[in-house]
């Protein structure tokens, strides 16, 4: 993690590199813990370890109950897909960020 300002602006970068196995659980684990750090100019970047939409996976794969879990959590901490949002059909990187609160 790493915290620093651009512009002014405070902002927090959490690289997360999960492991091949459990990782859903981990990152789950991991962003529960530190939802405290978490804000809305907090970006996440890494290597999931996991493909968290059909997008992001072969056709033969399923998204199992630990993804789905771990897609529900990042909903519930109201993180967006920043790549997704501007690339919605492709299957390249992605990262997360906090929602921004429109006035």
């Amino acid at each position: 993690m790493i915290k620093g300002s651009i512009q002014g602006e405070d902002i927090t970068i959490l690289n997360i590199y999960a492991p091949n196995r459990g990782s859903p659980q981990y990152i789950r684990q991991l962003l529960t813990t530190l939802k405290g750090e978490i804000n809305k100019n907090t970006i996440i970047v890494g290597d999931f370890n996991t493909p968290l939409t059909a997008m992001d996976r072969s056709s033969k794969q399923k998204i199992n109950k630990e993804t789905q879990a771990l897609n529900e959590a990042l909903d519930q901490m109201d993180f967006i897909d920043i790549y997704r949002t501007f690339h919605p059909k492709a299957t390249e990187y992605t990262f997360f960020s906090v929602r921004m609160e429109h006035s």
